[in-house]
């Protein structure tokens, strides 16, 4: 029997261990700590964003380079997640008329989040990948406890291809967004070189002030200068017109066309499965240098060329000329950007609880161009020209701001049918974060690879890209009846950034001899 059919018989049947013993542990719902009987004095609110995710969970699996070592992972969790707000609170009702939910603090044990599943022996001894990905993908049909804090860590102690063991974490997306998670992340891990020592930070990004800021040239800059600055915001306030009028017809009337991307409904519960590939930072550094521009343009352009060949081999589409435009939500954090850095070295000091924790998040609708170009980086420079023509708009702020005003005027369930009708009506949800520049270690184990994924939102195919070191893990969360051959997917990803990075050597070279 599988994993799946073994988890549903019933809510979640577990094995834990309890100082070094094992016990078997029944954590289906109402089995967790009442809320009135140990919550303390009522929290904050609940942020708009936050309830607007009721149905999305974040899932992050982590290899790790030795076997679990429970007690120190134990110990690891406590001293740091544990503590936490977030990871010790859960919402409750405040009583107030419209019903607001406050996060409040509960008591954690510790029995409750950390889960050792069980597998079929047989099953883990004949492809341990397999069995990974199965257990994985079993959590996108199991409810979890609002009784408790919203948090898991699955952990599967054998080998696979890539890891001596694997942690599956599952977190409520009410928690935080990427950035948030990032920063945890980042605050509860130590460099493997040096575990006495936080990791290195990432570096900042070049974008500095808030994304509408056009500072005013001095005036010893001269007319034409003061003019190109004029232009720039009269620009800017055009490109917000039409992506906020294309927000609106989106949520009304405006869809994109049926393709085997598209969500298909099945009746039922669709189950999601999440895949992920290794893909080499340098080669993306490669193509980014030769054509001037940015990591984030090279991740999209990759996309635009792997979801094209997927799809003219699986149509049988002969047709070079065709293009077919489809459209993803592509989040955007808001954040300062010297939060990470600023949040981290707060947390360290022991001033966690003043960290701005919760979704500070906006989106855009990016085009997402599917066909067949004889050059592979006439890919990058499509997506590039795109990015570039979004990030000359206030729509990320806008589709911020319009989300918590709807939720407030016409309350959470209609918030929610706009939010999902807005997501159903596009066909892919797009991410890229960048993640830890050094080897890590977390809770005492050295982590090999960090692939986040998640689901909840209607779409059959969300793409989330992330850096570890000198990697960068394409994450896919697929629609598993839509996407059977997900793998050859995630194949066409690898091929088309080789294709891409080939293209992008002869031109560095090109540029060498001249």
């Amino acid at each position: 029997m599988d994993a799946a059919g073994t988890l549903r018989k019933r809510p979640l049947s577990v094995r834990t261990e309890s100082n070094g013993a094992a016990a078997v542990a029944e954590a289906g719902p109402g089995a967790g700590r009442g809320r009135a009987g140990h919550a303390e004095a009522p929290g904050e609110p609940v942020s708009p964003s936050a309830r607007l995710v009721g149905d999305f969970y974040i899932v992050v699996v982590i290899g790790l380079a030795t076997p679990v070592n429970l007690p120190v992972a134990r110990a690891g969790i406590e001293a740091q997640l544990a503590r936490y707000p977030r990871f010790r609170s859960i919402q409750v009702e405040d009583g107030s008329k419209d019903g607001n939910p406050r996060w409040v603090w509960t008591q954690v044990n510790l029995d409750d989040h950390i889960i050792y599943p069980k597998l079929d022996a047989a099953a883990v001894a004949a492809d341990p990948d397999k069995a990974v990905e199965d257990y994985v993908a079993s959590l996108s049909t199991l409810p979890m406890d609002k009784s408790r804090p919203l948090w898991e860590f699955h952990v599967l102690d054998f080998p696979t291809s890539e890891a001596t063991a694997t942690t599956a974490i599952r977190v409520h997306h009410s928690f935080g967004d990427g950035m948030s998670l990032l920063t945890l992340l980042m605050a509860c891990t130590r460099s493997a070189a040096d575990p006495t020592r936080l990791p290195a930070m990432p570096p900042l990004p070049t974008r500095t002030g808030p994304l509408w800021a056009r500072p005013r040239p001095p005036a010893s800059a001269g007319a034409l200068a003061f003019a190109a600055w004029v232009w720039s915001l009269v620009v800017l306030a055009w490109h917000t017109v039409v992506d906020v009028a294309s927000f609106f017809a989106t949520i009304l009337f405006l869809r994109d066309p049926h393709t085997l991307f598209k969500r298909v409904e099945h009746g039922e519960h669709q189950r999601k499965r999440i895949v992920h590939r290794s893909l080499s930072l340098d080669d993306v550094k490669l193509v980014r240098n030769a054509l001037n521009c940015t990591v984030n343009d090279v991740l999209v352009g990759v996309t635009y060329a792997a979801l094209s060949r997927y799809y003219f081999r699986k149509t049988g589409d002969a047709d070079t000329g065709k293009e077919i435009r489809v459209r993803s939500i592509l989040l955007v954090n808001l954040r300062p950007t010297t939060s990470l850095h600023a949040c981290v070295e707060m947390i360290e000091s022991g001033k966690e609880n003043d960290v701005k924790w919760g979704n500070k998040l906006g989106f855009i609708i990016l085009p997402f161009h599917i066909g067949l170009h004889d050059d592979p980086l006439q890919y990058v420079r499509k997506a590039k020209k795109i990015v570039d023509r979004k990030k000359s708009s206030l729509e990320v702020i806008f589709t911020h701001l319009a989300a918590e005003i709807i939720l407030k005027i016409f309350g959470l369930k209609a918030a929610e049918a706009i939010f999902h009708r807005m997501i159903s009506h596009t066909t892919i949800s797009f991410s890229n974060m960048i993640g830890p520049v050094e080897q890590v270690e977390f809770c005492g184990h050295p982590v090999v690879f960090i692939a986040p994924s998640g689901y909840g939102p209607p779409e059959a195919l969300t793409v989330n890209f992330q850096s570890y070191v000198n990697t960068i893990k394409v994450n896919l969360a697929v629609d598993e009846a839509q996407f059977p051959d997900s793998h050859q997917l995630l194949d066409d990803f690898t091929e088309s950034l080789s294709l891409i990075r080939d293209a992008a050597s002869r031109v560095g070279k090109n540029h060498r001899n001249d």
